[in-house]
């Protein structure tokens, strides 16, 4: 076994160990967001199965959204400001170009929420802002979920249009206050006379995490088998009787 002393050898038991270490890790790495993915989806069932509280028990104006009041249902009664409707470009569902359409909703305490009353299919391509459904008139109760605003250059706000949807960059827009985050519709009454298509709930699958790990765990695995089964294999082969190649090529002649 004095060959796992050479240079050689010791160099490829560091590389081993160093692939081996990283794809643990990695496995690691996967079944940790897996744990993760588990509580978010915990946080989302318990709240999409909720009852609607009232939105000023949930959201306060110029607050952050708390991200475990996510896909909680609030209620609001107030009138749709329509001159503020905000458009969100380039939103796409099954291969279809669209936009999501946002309406301030105005409240008796004078706070507007932001809803993001649903999708419409529209052959707009972002140099011209399309017309969409009118909100509803009077006195509106909408039902929807709350979400956290969106982050980034994406919610800049232009010519009332913007392509993530943000309270804290639409708000400055406004002459009123807002409440932070938003809600995506889930119902109103009373009813738009052209309703739009609501936003779709979250997957609460798991995803591939466990998968990934496995597969994470089977390479760290690999590589400290193959580096024993080549280990052995040049035992075997140093320890093979040096005459054996030559009678093996006697034998062949004859």
């Amino acid at each position: 076994m004095t060959f796992l002393l050479s240079r050689r050898w010791i160099l490829f038991f560091l590389t081993v160990v160093l692939l081996a270490f990283l794809a643990f890790r990695l496995g690691e790495w996967q079944f940790h967001r897996l744990e993760d993915r588990e509580r978010t989806n915990a946080v989302v069932e318990r709240n999409l199965a909720a009852e609607p509280a009232p939105v000023g028990s949930v959201l306060a104006v110029g607050e952050p959204v708390d991200p475990a009041d996510e896909w909680r249902r609030v209620t609001a009664t107030g009138e749709y400001v329509e001159d503020e409707t905000v458009v969100v470009r380039y939103q796409t569902r099954e291969g279809q170009s669209g936009v999501d359409v946002v309406t301030p909703l105005r409240t008796a305490s004078g706070a507007a929420l932001l809803v993001d009353r649903g999708w419409v299919a529209t052959g707009n391509v972002g140099t011209t802002r399309p017309d969409v459904p009118a909100a509803p008139t009077g006195t509106v109760t909408v039902v929807g979920w709350v979400r956290v605003d969106a982050t980034g250059d994406s919610t800049a706000v232009a010519d009332r249009s913007t392509r993530a949807v943000s309270s804290e960059a639409i708000g400055p827009t406004l002459p009123f206050p807002v409440y932070g985050g938003f809600v995506d519709l889930e119902r109103e009454t009373p009813p738009a006379a052209q309703p739009l298509a609501r936003t779709e709930t979250p997957d609460l699958g798991e995803g591939p995490h466990f998968f990934y790990g496995l597969q994470w765990w089977f390479f760290a695995a690999l590589a400290v088998f193959g580096f024993f089964y080549l280990a052995w294999d040049e035992r075997r082969k140093a320890r093979r009787p040096e005459s054996e190649p030559e009678d093996q090529a006697v034998r062949a002649a004859n």
